[in-house]
């Protein structure tokens, strides 16, 4: 994008389709690339791998405040997004569903690597007024760990419960 929120981006004002094509063979394709790989590892290796990414969004979008601290995106599985929705706002957290974004983007990482093939995936999005500075955003994980631990023991109840029922 050259513009967003009303600001021009300045990396990205003067970049023609060479320019994009130079940063998709250089970052994007590597990125997806390497995701795929680590998913054929580790599904080589009889595990199921869980996607999650993490993000950051402004506190503000035109000229809206946005009143999630965490957003949790995903796409059509909702085996992590739920438990962790659940253990966020159970920490005090104001949370979103598919907020400040929708995580049912076509071919983004969600869809690309999680939905297309049958995995379990999030798209954690942390308001950047939460991880300004340095100790903020370690704080911040540190706070998130836990949680994010315990949801991924609360999804592997659920399959059981589920496989088991």
């Amino acid at each position: 994008m050259k513009l967003s929120d009303g600001s021009v981006i300045p990396g990205n004002r003067h970049a023609d389709d060479a320019e994009i094509d130079r940063r998709i063979a250089q970052f994007h394709a590597p990125y997806h690339t390497a995701i795929a790989a680590m998913v054929a590892r580790l599904r080589d290796a009889g595990r199921v791998p869980i996607l999650i990414s993490l993000h950051s969004f402004t506190p503000v979008w035109k000229t809206t405040p946005r009143p999630w601290e965490i957003g949790v995106l995903w796409d059509r599985d909702g085996r992590l997004a739920q438990p962790l929705m659940n253990r966020l706002a159970g920490a005090g957290f104001v949370v979103g569903d598919n907020e400040p974004y929708s995580g049912a983007l076509e071919n983004d990482t969600l869809n690309r690597h999680g939905t297309k093939n049958g995995l379990p995936h999030v798209l954690i999005e942390i308001r950047q007024d939460l991880i300004g500075t340095e100790p903020a955003a370690q704080a911040m994980a540190e706070r998130l760990a836990p949680i994010l631990e315990a949801a991924l023991a609360d999804m592997g109840q659920m399959s059981r419960k589920t496989t088991h029922s």
